[in-house]
């Protein structure tokens, strides 16, 4: 198997809202903090966390799995796109989120791990509790 990183957390909501939030720019800039520029079409171009991100939606398969050619500014001129896999799976009442995320530059793996990590999945988590929260108030 090609290096690489695999991830998953749990969230306390539905595939469906896990999945519209990520391609969704308002909702994506929220949860990252970042600014995002992304629609739910397949070959359409992002920009996400203020340009360090950029890609290209390959596979959008609803409520199921993205998959993305990716790639942020500290790539080498040159280096070709990496490749990001996202699974949505039900798990008991909330939503298994996978990140695969294959290709990256030689030897920069742990680096894109600790990012998806920090920038991603931590905020997530207090993004999507605090919606659950929300939605149990109203």
């Amino acid at each position: 198997m090609e290096p690489g990183i695999k991830l998953s957390a749990i969230f306390p909501v539905s595939a469906k809202k896990l999945y519209d939030s990520w391609l969704n720019s308002i909702s994506h800039s929220s949860f990252t903090t970042g600014k995002a520029q992304i629609e739910p079409i397949s070959g359409s171009h992002f920009s996400i966390q203020n340009g360090y991100i950029t890609g290209t939606n390959l596979i959008l398969q609803p409520y199921g799995r993205i998959v993305q050619n990716w790639r942020t500014t500290d790539f080498p001129d040159g280096a070709p796109d990496s490749k990001l896999e996202i699974l949505f799976e039900k798990h008991n009442s909330g939503t298994k989120l996978t990140i695969i995320h294959t290709q990256l530059p030689n030897g920069e793996e742990k680096k894109y791990e600790k990012g998806w990590k920090e920038n991603y999945l931590k905020p997530m988590k207090k993004y999507f509790q605090k919606t659950k929260t929300l939605s149990k108030v109203r």
